[in-house]
């Protein structure tokens, strides 16, 4: 009997369709960051602030404790707010971390929907807030959407490893922690610290650096970033043993978004990691089990009849995964399917929220299962949703007891060590790295699918010659590949393609492959591709 694991239920029922797309691993919650690099900032910059505020409906905070004049006239620091009309605006400022921490003095932050952080001297706000209730209380207006601020030493407090001065060597201090995993530097190119923030990278490796120019913002909210004003905005992530340091400069342009932030932060702790498995890949065999990777379009009935016959026939205990596609819809059909070819029993599982992922209750049905099916959508869904988690260890515990791991389009890429088309913003490059790295049930490989209905042969061989040491697979809609241990064998009307240690075969259905070079039996063929 079909059964839908009941945290589905609860999240459908109270979210809206766009927040069931996708919830990634430890983004900023409902709100957004306006990290602003110092200088004359622009209308457009301040506009975007008091929008996302609330517009004259806003409940603004200024905090100007990094100003040498913070003491001075209240007034003086709400000119710059005075044109919006807002009701309420409030200024507080304190350099006691007791009356930081009192009822009284926090009463405004409790309720703000904005709050903006003057520039100056970002050691004196780390001294006078950093681990008080203010911090808290600052945090909190992000995750109940609301918005904050801040140029200069308001920009550089917002993140937790902070550069409080320097040259070209930096000084660190603790800020803030409301950008994670990153670290912010400002009047970037007017004050030529490059240098600097290389070298705060260099020191905290498993951080990205964003450096912002004068007249410049970077607006973070979730993942998404984009650069307003007029300068720019310098990305930097540390070297590691296999890839070089990397510089990017965003610019800003009308309407679209920069780089994906998350893919940024992966990519800076896969490097800081120590060990990167596209260059050094283990070897390509599924010690127990058997995977079925399908490269999407129509599943055949010959498919779908070896995946029920690994899990056990009407023995199965089937687990349907549909959480690339960022919803269950889809699964009722497969449900569907398998039920009639067998009286099985069939959980659906979809969840995007990591601490339900790793509730006894969801992870019940795959202690017990002989089979998981992942279906087609964004296989980065998949990573965000469960790396890492107690989940992912019981899927790769199906093949360890013997039983069947199957998935077609994404479920198939998911599969490999290395994940291809991982980025979030779009499937048309074949690798990103910091979504690079898929569940690693086929070890050793790389996978591609929707191969030549979609012309991906030129990116399969731009992944391999980045990737040598991989074994790259592109396999053609309706047509699947059956793995066990050293081999697999082609199903289905389309082709598959095959590289290893720089040789390309091509196979198609009833042939089957060797994945040791030195190993070759009667009835494998390769044709070579040109």
């Amino acid at each position: 009997m079909h059964r839908l694991h009941t945290a589905l239920l609860t999240l459908s029922l109270s979210l809206p369709v766009a927040a069931q797309q996708v919830r990634p691993i430890d983004e900023l919650s409902r709100g957004s960051l306006l990290i602003c690099g110092g200088g004359g900032l622009s209308k457009e910059i301040y506009d975007r602030f008091v929008r996302l505020a609330g517009g004259e409906a806003a409940r603004i905070v200024v905090i100007p404790t990094a100003n040498s004049r913070a003491g001075d006239s209240k007034a003086d620091f709400k000119k710059r707010f005075s044109d919006y009309g807002m009701l309420s605006l409030d200024v507080l400022h304190t350099k006691d971390r007791e009356r930081a921490d009192a009822p009284a003095f926090l009463a405004p932050l409790v309720k703000a929907t904005g709050v903006w952080f003057i520039g100056g001297q970002q050691s004196r706000l780390s001294a006078a807030y950093q681990g008080t209730k203010v911090e808290a209380a600052v945090r909190a207006v992000v995750a109940r959407g609301g918005i904050v601020g801040g140029s200069s030493a308001g920009a550089a407090i917002q993140s937790r490893v902070m550069i409080a001065g320097g040259r070209t060597e930096p000084k660190m201090a603790k800020g803030l922690d409301l950008l994670p995993g990153c670290i912010i530097d400002q009047h970037f190119t007017a004050r030529k610290r490059l240098a600097r923030l290389v070298q705060a990278v260099k020191l905290h490796p498993a951080l990205v650096g964003f450096g912002i120019d004068e007249k410049t913002a970077l607006w973070v909210q979730g993942r998404r970033l984009e650069v307003l004003g007029e300068g720019s905005v310098t990305v930097v992530i540390a070297a590691s043993k296999h890839r070089p340091q990397r510089i990017e400069v965003l610019k800003a342009q009308a309407g679209r978004r920069g780089p994906d932030l998350l893919t940024l932060r992966r990519a800076a702790r896969l490097r800081a990691s120590g060990h990167d498995h596209a260059f050094e890949p283990k070897k390509p065999v599924v010690p127990s089990g058997t995977l079925i990777l399908v490269g999407g379009g129509a599943v055949s009935k010959e498919v779908w009849r070896r995946f029920l016959a690994a899990a056990g026939g009407e023995k199965a205990s089937i687990v349907v995964v549909p959480t690339a596609a960022g919803s269950a819809r889809g699964a009722e059909r497969i449900v569907r399917l398998l039920e009639g070819m067998a009286p099985i029993a069939v959980t659906v599982l979809h969840e995007t929220d990591r601490a339900k992922i790793d509730d006894a209750e969801f992870l019940a049905p795959l202690r017990e299962a002989t089979g998981i099916w992942f279906g087609g959508g964004r296989q980065w869904r998949l990573v965000d949703a469960y790396e890492g988690t107690k989940a992912l260890q019981l899927f790769h515990d199906v093949l360890k007891r013997g039983g069947v791991i199957g998935g077609s389009s994404a479920g198939t890429s998911i599969q490999g060590e290395f994940m291809a088309r991982g980025n979030p913003l779009g499937n048309r490059e074949v690798f990103i790295e910091g979504y690079e790295k898929g569940f690693g049930f086929f070890p050793g490989a790389a996978i591609d699918q929707h191969f030549s209905q979609r012309g991906r042969m030129p990116d399969l061989k731009r992944l391999m010659r980045t990737y040598p040491r991989l074994l790259g697979i592109g396999i053609d809609e309706s047509t699947g590949i059956i793995v066990r241990r050293h081999r697999f064998e082609v199903v289905g009307p389309g082709r598959v393609f095959v590289c290893q240690n720089a040789t390309w075969g091509e196979l198609s259905a009833g042939q089957t492959y060797t994945m040791s070079p030195k190993s070759k039996k009667r009835g494998e063929h390769k044709r070579p591709v040109r």
